[in-house]
This record gives structure tokens, sequence and C-alpha cells, in this order.
């Protein structure tokens, strides 16, 4: 994508005046980003996938046995006919990934990273229907499917903005609405990062949340530390070799600090193991039990495909790349392989393609690190064969 031709999807303003002057600065709406659209999915296809076991689904009502009513998914099928006419929302994840029609919808979005986008959530809402006033601490696209619904927006927050108590949901006790538009098909509103906003359908409706992964400080610290922990002995200790006598032995030196810096930065400051750990951390999937593949070799894959198989991206799997040096390396459902900068190609082509198959294969299939990869890339699910 040219980052400086005009996009429909952004109201005619070019991506990279988006990333410039909207992106986690200030919202916007865009009236009809997708025109005329038509919702792939309707409520009762909804409803459908929130009876599923794998599915995470929640429904709210707001004047339920209490207050704001919340319950986990799956549900029974006659769960569904003993709700009230109004006021409640179910609410579906990663529809994305059991709906091909509902992943397509991404492609609108490719001016932004993919490893970035977590997963597309649709809501569908009765009249009145709402999960109160809240704020997400990362981006989101929120696009009108079916019906009408009313945004308004209000202050921005953060951890100190007070909220009412609730076991389950962050609803905040005090919105201070700016701002409000009634959306309709095809009529998109973006908002960054804490901003306060609060929906109401206005009749039967569906919106669809593009939401995007933002990991917070506290999970880098601690999910980076413990990938850094697997590389290191037990022999790497703090040491404090050609100290000096002290005055006080109840006094830590600012030298002892020193040292336990020096100590910590020797790590952290490994820019190839914080990609490796980034890379697979950003493409874990939402549902690994969802990813996984049967046993197979090279000359079985290569056989299936010369016999006109193809080969898919698992909808639950994540994939990205990068350069290490003069090497590759793939990052595939939260593992990564190093791999020859030669297969460039190969790697772009295995995380874009729609599908995979003799006829763009082809040359891959002759370098056995490229066979190797793709028979690996099976195995565990990242990719499956097309007809299972």
């Amino acid at each position: 994508m040219n980052p400086d031709i005009p996009v429909q999807l952004l109201g005619g303003i070019t991506a990279r005046e988006f990333l410039r002057d909207y992106w986690q600065k200030k919202p916007l709406l865009i009236r009809q980003a997708i025109p005329d659209f038509e919702s792939p999915i309707d409520p009762d296809e909804l409803a459908g996938l929130a009876l599923e076991e794998e599915v995470e689904s929640r429904l709210i009502i707001e004047n339920g046995v209490r207050p704001w009513e919340m319950r986990r998914g799956p549900f029974a099928e006659d769960e569904f006919s003993k709700l009230p006419e109004t006021e409640w929302t179910l609410l579906v994840q990663a529809v994305d990934q059991f709906v091909p029609e509902v992943a397509e919808l991404l492609e609108n979005f490719r001016f932004l990273p993919s490893w970035r986008i977590d997963d597309v959530m649709i809501s569908y809402a009765a009249p009145g229907g709402s999960v109160g006033p809240h704020f997400d601490n990362y981006d989101v696209f929120l696009l009108q499917g079916h019906g009408k619904r009313h945004w308004k927006i209000g202050q921005m927050c953060d951890t100190d903005s007070p909220l009412l108590e609730h076991a389950d949901l962050r609803i905040l006790a005090d919105f201070q609405g700016s701002d409000e538009w009634t959306l309709e098909p095809g009529d998109m509103l973006y908002l960054p990062p804490r901003l306060a906003h609060w929906g109401v359908a206005v009749d039967d409706c569906l919106t669809y949340s593009v939401g995007f992964r933002a990991p917070s400080a506290a999970e880098v610290l601690t999910h980076f530390t413990d990938f850094l922990s697997q590389f290191m002995s037990d022999e790497e200790r703090y040491t404090d070799a050609d100290a000096q006598p002290v005055s006080d032995p109840h006094q830590i030196q600012r030298d002892a600090l020193d040292r336990l810096k020096a100590l910590l930065a020797e790590h952290m400051g490994d820019e190839r193991l914080l990609l490796t750990w980034f890379g697979q951390f950003m493409t874990e999937p939402r549902y690994p039990e969802l990813v996984t593949g049967p046993e197979l070799d090279d000359a079985e894959l290569l056989d299936s495909l010369e016999q006109g198989a193809i080969l898919i991206r698992n909808p639950s799997a994540r994939l990205a790349w990068s350069e290490v040096d003069d090497d590759l390396l793939l990052f595939a459902s939260g593992q990564s392989r190093l791999l020859p900068g030669r297969l460039r190609e190969l790697l772009k082509l295995v995380c874009a393609a729609d599908a995979l198959h003799m006829d763009n294969l082809g040359q891959w299939l002759a370098d056995e690190d490229g066979r190797d990869l793709l028979c690996e890339l099976v195995k565990q699910g990242s990719l499956g064969f097309a007809d299972e």
C-alpha cells in the first residue's frame, strides 16, 4: 500500500496522515469507511458461535439479576429466548478466526503491522444495549455492521479514573461526554487508547471491533525476563571483585548498585534476544489449542502438493518475520526459527499469501531449507491443508 494515496477506509486521508495526526492521539469519525457495507454474519449466526465451547463469548445485561450482570459462554440455545427485549449485549471474541469472510475485513487495515492486530470482536446489542462507559488500553476501530449505534466519547482516563464496583467489568463511575455521533452500516469510529467511550444501540445492531495488541510495561518486563532466564546459568551472579573496605557494613553503597545495573544491562541490552522474545510474544495465538498439525515429513508434503494440495494459514495462527544481520527470523504462533537470508521471498509469501501451492511455491520446494520450513509449519499447525 502506498502510504501517500488517500484511503477510503480512512475517509479519504492517506495512511501517513492518519498515523501522523490521529493514531494514538485523537478519535476519527469516518462516514462510509466501507460503502454499502453488508455484514458477512447475522445476529443468529453470531449467537450460534456463542454456543461453541472453543469460542470466547459474554452476555452483558444492564438490568439483570444485578446491575450490569455479566455471563460467560458457551451458552445454551434457549438462554437467548429468555433475555429481555432491550438493554443487553452479546460479545463474541476473535470471530475472524472462525468466519473467513470476517477475516477478509482485516485486509482493509494492512497499512498497520499485522502482528499488532489482535482480533475482530463482534457485538450484537438489542435496543438500548450497552457495555457501559469505559476505556480501553489499546487502539480500536469500531465498524458498524448492522443497525445503528449511538457513540459518545469523553475524557482521557488512566488507572486512577474512578470505576463502579464490579467484579468483571471496568465501567467508569464518572463519564464526561464531549462529542457524540450515531453510526450506520459502513460508518467507522477510530479511538486511541484510554479515551472514554460509550456506545448504546439505537435498534438491533452489530458492531465490529478491530482491536490491537499492546503489551503493558509490566507484561514486557515479566515475560522478557522469564525468557532471558532460559539462557542464564546458575553461575551468573552478582559479583564485587575489587571491592573496597566499607566504613558502615549496613549501608548499600552506590558502587553495588552500579554492579547490579551492569549485570542487568549485559542481558537486557541483547537486541537479538529481545527481538526473538518480542516476535514470539506478539505472535502467540489467542487460542493455542487450535494450532496443531499432523506428523509428516518433507517427502509426504511434496507428494501432497504435487497431487494438487493447497496450504492455507490456520485462522488461529499468527505469522511475522524480521532480519537478523544476514539471516532472517520467522515467528510462527509463539515460536521462532532462524533462516538463511535467501529465503526472504518465501517468508514474505508464507506470511501474506492466501494459499500456497505448486504454482507459487515452485522453486522453494527444491530448496532443502525452504521445504523443511514448510513441513515444520504444517507440523506445528500454523499452516494446514485446505481440504482439512
